[in-house]
């Protein structure tokens, strides 16, 4: 029979809201962001934004919508500044140059615009995508490892630059992520899956008084003993 990747997975997210999808490997993480950006089709079940049934308002709805991942490459033989151009004219952004500018400086890659983007690292290429990935000024941003291949002074940086985008521009925010530390100082909810089940979800202090623990890996442990 057909293997059952996710079964019953349920949540609700609000503006400002940061939801962690934390699971071991092969849990159906990664699974859950393509069904939820409609690169993959459940069998069962209904998404919701913005009140809208996704399946019958996917054009509206992905145009407030964003992603970055690892695991996304951008042409090589292109420069940053290049490839950025080609998304401003698919997000049809607003004063494209000023944007590109201004998210450049910001997740600190302005030194790199004139260079082909094969010369990058893998944290300078995950910090591209997520310059590309707020060109569209998005209402939700669905994350897939966004902190993978960054220096430790990024991962903190980038954190907080996570937090101030959600409060200040109400931006909410769905990621997994590995690094549970990190995860931590950013998420206010948690989403524990395992086998394509929900283990634990709500808001990651009530978690931690649920389940009598002091942090995010101790959440971890005793939600996957």
């Amino acid at each position: 029979g057909q293997k059952v990747v996710l079964d019953n997975i349920s949540f609700e997210l609000y503006p400002s809201d940061i939801l962690g999808i934390i699971g071991p490997n092969g849990a159906g993480k990664s699974t859950l962001l393509y069904i939820l950006l409609g690169i993959v089709s459940p069998t069962l079940g209904k998404i919701y934004y913005f009140g809208k049934d996704f399946f019958k308002n996917r054009s509206e709805i992905l145009y407030k919508v964003s992603f970055a991942s690892q695991y996304i490459s951008l042409p090589y033989s292109l420069t940053v500044e290049e490839n950025l151009k080609v998304f401003a004219y698919l997000y049809e952004t607003l004063e494209a140059n000023r944007k590109i500018d201004e998210l450049l400086k910001l997740f600190k890659l302005s030194k790199k615009k004139k260079i082909l983007t094969r010369a990058l690292s893998s944290g300078e290429m995950m910090r591209l995508n997520l310059v590309r990935a707020f060109l569209n000024d998005p209402d939700i941003l669905l994350l897939d490892e966004p902190t993978a291949g960054l220096d430790p002074e990024y991962i903190k940086y980038i954190g907080e630059l996570f937090k101030e985008f959600s409060r200040k521009r109400k931006l909410s925010i769905i990621l997994t992520s590995h690094q549970l530390g990190e995860l931590e100082k950013i998420i206010t909810k948690a989403l524990l899956i395992k086998n394509g089940k929900t283990l634990a979800y709500g808001n990651l202090l009530e978690l931690f008084q649920k389940f009598n623990v002091s942090s995010l890996e101790e959440l971890y442990f005793k939600v996957f003993a």
